[in-house]
């Protein structure tokens, strides 16, 4: 059987599973999946920015936020639908990518992060101290609750599953290979006619709507937002375990750690003080030891990709 086959069967019968969850599976082991899909989702727009764009962003977290405070925004104070909720906190979070893109995208390496950083620093003591969103005291999501977790898991992989088949497409398409050849050598890329703002703002925006969608969902799970969590620099390190353990640079990578991840949090939950150094430990060595990651070593070793993104 050839490899395309097998990763067709492989896809067709994991989507089965994963449709029919709800039917046959218990709530805790739906907790888990719906948990896994969002950092899946949240990582997989990370790795697109530093593992194929070189855009290393310390601030993603700005547009979780943002997307959460839409959601319980215009949920609660304008009655809107939640899902049409979720939608504009992407919208909105594009928006907050547009107005900061021509500052931000003249910083380079590590002050692009550090840029990054600090605007989701400021948003986070913005929304502390606007009486509109409660100050610091943060929002209980009420529309929320009418949801089952059903609703939430189904809504959490249709963002999961088209986020991995908009980054496969994305990749393979001119514009993925001008990504990589910014990445690369940006300035080799310039000269050969690759437009490397267009390139890195396109790859911006689309980071920045899925994310947004993602802490809308997200939230609706967690039901309680507060500025200082939503905007916090957690969740920067939360991504960056991710996508290192699974594999920098590889559209499975995210999954990979994000599977990871949710694990080893829900059994590291009970050690409060020493989950953080666990985790640390664990991606230190982890970089010592397979730089490339779990799917990055698997690929290297077996000359087997679960998602090629090369053209023939």
């Amino acid at each position: 059987m050839s490899s395309n086959r097998i990763r067709i069967l492989l896809a067709a019968l994991l989507l089965i599973a994963l449709a029919t969850l709800p039917f046959w599976a218990t709530r805790y082991m739906v907790s888990i999946l719906l948990l896994i899909c969002l950092y899946m989702t949240l990582a997989s727009m990370w790795n697109l920015l530093a593992g194929y764009s070189g855009l290393i962003s310390l601030g993603q977290q700005m547009f979780i936020g943002i997307g959460g405070y839409s959601l319980a925004v215009l949920s609660m104070y304008h009655g809107l639908p939640i899902f049409l909720s979720v939608f504009l906190g992407g919208v909105i979070s594009v928006l907050l990518a547009v107005l900061i893109s021509l500052p931000i995208f003249r910083m380079k390496g590590v002050y692009f992060a550090i840029g990054t950083w600090i605007i989701a620093e400021a948003l986070g003591i913005c929304f502390s101290n606007w009486g509109y969103v409660r100050y610091g005291m943060g929002l209980f999501i009420q529309p929320a609750y009418r949801l089952s977790m059903s609703t939430i898991y189904y809504a959490a992989l249709v963002l999961c599953i088209g986020s991995i088949a908009l980054i496969y497409l994305l990749l393979r398409s001119n514009l993925g290979l001008a990504l990589m050849a910014i990445r690369d050598d940006d300035r080799a890329s310039e000269a050969i006619g690759v437009n490397i703002f267009r390139c890195k703002f396109t790859c911006f925006l689309l980071s920045a709507f899925i994310t947004g969608m993602t802490a809308g969902v997200l939230y609706l799970n967690t039901i309680f937002i507060q500025p200082f969590e939503a905007f916090g620099i957690g969740w920067t390190v939360k991504l960056l375990f991710i996508v290192i353990i699974g594999g920098l640079g590889t559209v499975a990578g995210p999954i990979v750690g994000a599977a990871v991840f949710v694990v080893l949090q829900q059994y590291l939950s009970e050690y409060v003080g020493f989950n953080l150094i666990i985790f640390g430990t664990i991606t230190i060595s982890v970089i010592f030891f397979t730089p490339k990651g779990i799917v990055g070593t698997f690929q290297e070793k077996l000359g087997f990709e679960i998602f090629p993104i090369r053209r023939r």
